[in-house]
């Protein structure tokens, strides 16, 4: 049985919602002014369903999506689905669907309760009940965060590779336990039912997401063998609007809920924290409307391609690279990292020389200051970014943040040295160690890949190198067998193993 909140419903467990309470509808009359909801949860109908209920969405889409309604109103609330978290789905019913987004800089923090929530459901416990909500005519709009592994997409490719559970979820009546058999579920479900146009938005930091979306469910409907008139239901009736998101949220903490208890004055134990910048760019392609998104600052638009390179090569590369550097390191943080002598020196080489000529930017954009404000972004002391964390899935990110950067600089002659050494990074990260010699985790849906590979090789750099550049659900054959780009990682990795981060980031030039 889905767990589905009921806002206002007594649980008989908790203390008092008033001061020194549990964040609830109930204590928002002794919330300070300034902190309370621009939405109350309960008053505005669903019409939107969001799957991936964790901190990034809460931050990011929820925040976005409430100041839409209180400007421009709209039947836009926001049902959030957890796959498989059912601890996040009974802490939010417990709280009335309320939580809170601390805004976190040097200058000082600032809390919000969010209301966008019109309920939260658990999709592991009742998947039958997701594929009806996908399926409701009030449903307009679909959204996901569910990180890249969970499309089943080989990252180089495209190609939707599924594994026994999606397979099974497509080929079988079982209850779909995958994000593909969720949605697929619901598409066939909605087209049965003839409930109305309906837009799947990825929220995702994937190259082209829209276009892979919908990629993904088309694929996944031949591989069901769906009866063709759902299938030309969903090409004539399901939108794959592409969108690019950017707002840095840590994953969150004890002194997270700390921060936002004093602020509240009531305990929050779903309370996140970002920093002050955000932004969304998004397709403006939504048959059964949407929220006034353009009312809280989003960027509408006709083509999102431009916006997603732009933030995947320069700020989710300079992210990869600081964290895999700053992890080798030993350093916790992303902005503790930056603090690696010559490490920002490197930062800026990379953008201005490689990432700055391998593409074209959106009008009146400039890479080389987009780079320094996100520099400047890594550096805020108060958002702790773990680099292990942001290291974590690296052989489904290096695709789009770094590999797509050396293929399109290779197109053009050139030598990618400096997108060169966040590979070797990567495969120096990969082999589990520090500098220090301390263990360092490999949390990556290909770890047992990777370590077979690294277990059949001689361990030396040019062995590594051919080893990992052998997976070739990570590296496409034309960047596997390029022989400029095999030396340059291998100089680095070389380097990287005789002389470590510092000394290394120290002589290059």
């Amino acid at each position: 049985m889905a767990i589905t909140s009921q806002p206002g419903a007594a649980t008989g467990s908790l203390p008092d919602p008033a001061p020194g309470g549990r964040l609830r509808l109930a204590a928002l009359p002794h919330l300070p002014a300034e902190s309370r909801p621009l939405v109350r949860p309960g008053e505005v109908s669903a019409g939107i369903v969001h799957l991936g209920l964790g901190a990034f969405h809460r931050a990011h889409q929820a925040v976005y999506t409430e100041a839409a309604i209180a400007l421009a109103g709209g039947d836009w609330g926001i049902v959030a689905v957890a796959p498989r978290s059912l601890d996040t789905v009974r802490q939010l019913s417990e709280q009335d669907n309320l939580f809170s987004v601390t805004t976190m800089s040097a200058e000082g923090t600032g809390t919000n309760v969010i209301g966008a929530f019109a309920g939260v459901r658990h999709a592991a416990g009742d998947p039958a009940a997701i594929v009806a909500l996908l399926a409701d005519p009030a449903i307009r709009v679909v959204t996901l965060t569910v990180t890249e592994k969970a499309y089943q997409l080989d990252p180089a490719t495209g190609v939707l590779r599924p594994d026994p559970a999606v397979a099974a979820d497509l080929t079988s009546d079982r209850p779909p336990v995958t994000v593909p058999g969720l949605l697929v579920r619901g598409l066939l479900a909605r087209a049965r039912a003839h409930a109305g146009p309906i837009a799947l938005v990825s929220c995702d930091n994937l190259p082209s997401n829209g276009r892979r979306l919908a990629g993904l469910v088309t694929q996944a409907l031949e591989y069901a063998d769906a009866p063709a008139k759902a299938v030309d239901w969903v090409y004539a009736n399901v939108t794959f609007p592409g969108t690019m998101v950017d707002r840095i949220v840590p994953a969150s903490t004890a002194d997270t809920r700390a921060v936002a208890e004093r602020a509240l004055g009531v305990a929050d134990l779903m309370a996140v924290a970002g920093e002050p910048y955000r932004q969304w760019v998004i397709e403006d392609r939504f048959p059964g409307g949407r929220p006034a998104w353009e009312r809280a600052g989003a960027v509408l638009t006709d083509d999102a391609g431009d916006w997603e390179r732009l933030k995947l090569r320069t700020l989710n590369g300079l992210h990869s690279a600081t964290a895999y550097l700053g992890a080798l390191a030993g350093r916790e943080t992303i902005a503790d990292a930056l603090r690696i002598p010559h490490l920002s020196r490197v930062l800026r080489r990379l953008v201005a020389q490689d990432v700055a000529n391998s593409f074209t930017p959106p009008d009146g954009v400039s890479v080389v200051a987009y780079g320094e404000t996100v520099l400047e972004r890594f550096a805020n002391p108060v958002i702790c970014h773990r680099t292990v964390q942001v290291a974590m899935d690296g052989s489904q990110k290096l695709p789009q943040r770094v590999l797509h950067t050396i293929l399109d600089r290779r197109a053009l002659g050139a030598r990618p040295r400096w997108a060169a050494l966040v590979v070797a990074a990567w495969m120096r990260f990969v082999q589990g160690r520090a500098d220090d010699g301390s263990a360092l985790p490999l949390d990556d849906p290909l770890a047992p890949a990777i370590g077979a590979a690294l277990a059949e090789c001689d361990g030396t750099p040019a062995g590594v190198v051919t080893a990992l550049l052998g997976l070739t659900e990570v590296f496409p054959p034309g960047l596997a067998d390029d022989d400029v780009v095999r030396e340059l990682i291998v100089d680095w990795l070389t380097a990287l193993d005789r002389h470590g981060v510092e000394a290394t980031l120290a002589g290059a030039d």
